[in-house]
């Protein structure tokens, strides 16, 4: 039997205890047992090897409460693609929970592997691993796109990610915070996870992708503006980006009250390559419902060759409200709809229904039809019944489109019930459809279980303050955050000279401290947020840099760093263009693999004439399919490009983007040598990236070979201040 002494010993013995556990972070550090980190900011060093992170956790029934403490990993923080390795790896444990936990400047700042009961709670995991991007306000750059098909051996750790989870039974991970990277969660064969209450915005990709993943839960997320590929007014292309990531055989899945809005797709599942092959499976029975996937440059919800429910979300100014491609036995039911190209556009589906959608000033509310090809490469159609049949369109309110009901090439469709009001044109329809029935039919209740959360966030408040697409500015490092203040060209395709001008950001004052390459200036100072104007220099060159400086709340930087009320923080705008004198002359050569294998065949072009001849001031080329040349399609096809320029005296980054192979030479110097496309297996178009010194006249060569498929070529010089 204890004493009181020694319960006093105990008593007195335990704070000792509890003081030994609190640690600092070190190097290489392996943790195995429960413990309190020292509050601190730790600067360590990251290996490129993920096997190798900083900090290594193994083990059972950890608690790790990092106390707040800081971990940077990257020592040039205004290089994201740049950085490298892993902050925190845990694996082959169980019931483990991290906790409090800022980490950024890594490649993966968390990666999990066989670990049950994992819990991640109230950690920051922002301003990690994105790519620098090279589209542009004018036009996209081809290498932007990603590829997220293939995950089985981590082939999406290439683009990084703020959590990265495999084999994570019951998994919970709630109140953490990522923005600034370019993927916030990645999930691959993780089930029965419940994730919840968070905050992944403004990031460059993804903000939740799953992998073949079943029965997760996840509610309450706020995952806006995680986008790429978009410039207003002028293209809507998203480059895979998404506020959800749905891929390859995970089903039972349950996404409730999250908001998703200016992502490229609100919602993006695809049922992967194994179905596309096969046939069998897809990413069937998840449940979608009660969300916001607004403003999405491209598709508000994206369901394809898969069975999902869809129910009560609010989708409105996307270019599709939904596509879903080949979708059967789905269900789209109580739907807010609003100001979208399309608001529901299933090509090849079978068997969905669509009721109680609430339809309003679309330019086509339901769009159904099927082709008469489809891809030969596709094993899906082999196996599976890919008519476009047996629609039920029943209890929907339609006001205010230009056309209700488009349909085409599509059979046994029942249309009962519904409600028009103000639409341009009912039915568009013609004699490819078949049975037509207004006869009522029992509908079959669709109810489900929604999760229960305790303590639930709200994710949609605030949402109004930045609605509408036109508040997507995407930067050379994505999405802008509205959290610095930023000048941005409303009209940057104009061609009068006249350049317009909107600063936003945070309220305060902002001057402008110097400028060349315009004149005429609006306005040299004033508040945010302004609209100004100014007049480009007259010349075929543009060289125009916008210096300002602003002083009014805190700011933060796109980089994450904090510039106090009060203290001044400069932004700039900055637009370069470099005329080169382009001859470019493209050649049939029917076996191009051989100038792979052996660039001295070049020679045998001379043989025979080039089937097409350009001049023009830029190289920037995207093709589909092959070059058309008349009336004749090459699918493959050479490249020769011949260029000349005079050039300010300074440094340049010279940007090469292209598909299958090419090689850039300058004043008859190799300077790029991508001449084994072996080299990129991935389903995406390479960049290249070289600092050059220019001065005066220069030549440049460049030779392009496309082998088939899609091709893209496209060289690219921006001056270094």
């Amino acid at each position: 039997m204890m004493t009181k002494k020694g319960s006093l010993f105990l008593f007195c013995l335990f704070p000792l205890l509890l003081m030994a556990q609190v640690q600092p972070l070190r190097q290489g550090m392996k943790i195995t047992r429960s413990l309190k980190v020292k509050a601190g900011i730790y600067t360590l060093t990251s290996s490129a090897d993920t096997a190798l992170p900083v900090i290594l956790i193994e083990g059972n029934n950890i608690v790790v409460d990092f106390n707040q403490a800081i971990l940077h990993g990257a020592v040039n923080r205004e290089r994201p693609d740049s950085f490298t390795g892993v902050a925190i790896r845990i694996r082959n444990s169980k019931n483990v929970t991290i906790r409090n936990l800022s980490a950024h400047g890594f490649k993966v700042a968390l990666l999990a592997r066989h670990v049950e009961g994992l819990v991640i709670e109230n950690c920051d995991f922002s301003y990690n691993y994105r790519q620098h991007l090279n589209s542009t306000q004018e036009k996209e750059d081809i290498s932007d796109w990603m590829s997220y098909h293939h995950n089985e051996k981590d082939e999406w750790l290439r683009y990084g990610a703020a959590m990265y989870l495999r084999n994570c039974y019951g998994a919970v991970i709630r109140n953490c915070r990522v923005t600034g990277g370019q993927n916030a969660l990645m999930m691959t064969e993780s089930d029965h996870g419940k994730i919840y209450n968070n905050d992944f915005s403004f990031n460059s990709g993804i903000g939740i992708g799953i992998y073949r993943c079943n029965a997760n839960e996840f509610c309450y997320n706020r995952l806006n503006f995680n986008v790429r590929g978009y410039s207003h007014g002028i293209y809507n292309r998203g480059q895979d980006s998404a506020g959800f990531l749905v891929y390859e055989q995970s089903n039972y899945n349950t996404f409730y009250k999250n908001s998703a809005t200016h992502s490229g797709d609100g919602f993006f599942l695809w049922a992967g390559q194994t179905t596309m092959d096969t046939g069998e499976g897809g990413c069937n029975d998840n449940v979608i419902t009660g969300n916001d996937f607004s403003y999405a440059p491209t598709n508000g919800v994206e369901v394809t060759f898969s069975r999902v429910s869809v129910t009560g979300n609010r989708i409105v100014g996307c270019d599709h409200g939904i596509w879903g491609g080949y979708s059967f036995s789905s269900g789209f039911s109580n739907n807010d709809f609003a100001d979208n190209r399309i608001a529901i556009a299933i090509e090849h589906g079978l068997n969905n229904q669509i009721l109680d959608n609430r339809i309003a000033n679309n330019k086509e509310a339901i769009r159904l039809w099927s082709g008469k090809k489809q891809p030969a490469d596709w094993g899906y159609p082999k196996y599976r019944d890919t008519r476009s049949a047996g629609y039920i369109i029943s209890d929907n309110r339609f006001s205010g489109n230009a056309v209700a009901l488009n349909i085409t090439a599509t059979d046994s469709v029942h249309i009962f019930r519904n409600h028009f009001s103000g639409n341009g044109l009912i039915w568009k329809k013609d004699s490819s459809v078949t049975h037509i029935d207004s006869g009522h039919l029992d509908i079959v209740d669709t109810t489900v279980v929604l999760p229960v959360v305790h303590q639930p966030r709200d994710p949609f408040s605030g949402n109004e303050v930045l609605a509408g697409r036109k508040n997507i500015l995407i930067t050379e490092w994505g999405p802008c955050d509205f959290r610095s203040p930023i000048i941005w060209n409303t009209n940057p395709t104009d061609t009068s000279g006249l350049m317009k001008f909107d600063i936003l950001g945070p309220a305060g004052n902002w001057k402008i401290r110097k400028y060349y390459g315009v004149e005429e200036l609006s306005a040299v100072n004033g508040v945010v947020p302004a609209v100004i104007t100014a007049r480009k220099t007259a010349g075929s060159r543009t060289d125009i840099r916008i210096e300002l400086e602003y002083t009014g709340e805190e700011v933060v930087n796109q980089f994450g760093d904090i510039v106090k009320a009060g203290q001044p923080f400069l932004f700039s705008f900055r637009k370069f263009f470099q005329p080169v004198k382009w001859e470019t002359d493209w050649f049939r050569y029917d076996s191009l693999s051989d100038l792979i294998k052996r660039p001295e065949l070049m020679y045998l072009l001379n043989k025979n004439p080039a089937i097409m001849h350009g001049i023009s001031d830029r190289l920037d080329y995207a093709w589909w399919g092959g070059i058309r040349s008349g009336e004749k399609q090459f699918p493959q096809f050479f490249t020769l490009a011949k260029g000349e320029a005079d050039f300010i005296p300074g440094d340049y980054e010279l940007s090469v983007t292209w598909d299958d192979a090419v090689r850039v030479y300058l004043d008859g110097k190799l300077l790029v040598d991508e001449w084994q496309p072996s080299k990129y297996s991935f389903d995406e178009s390479p960049n290249r990236k070289i600092r050059v010194h220019l001065a005066g006249n220069h030549t440049f060569k460049v030779e392009h070979v496309e082998l088939g498929g899609f091709a893209t070529l496209a060289i690219k010089l921006r001056k270094l201040d």
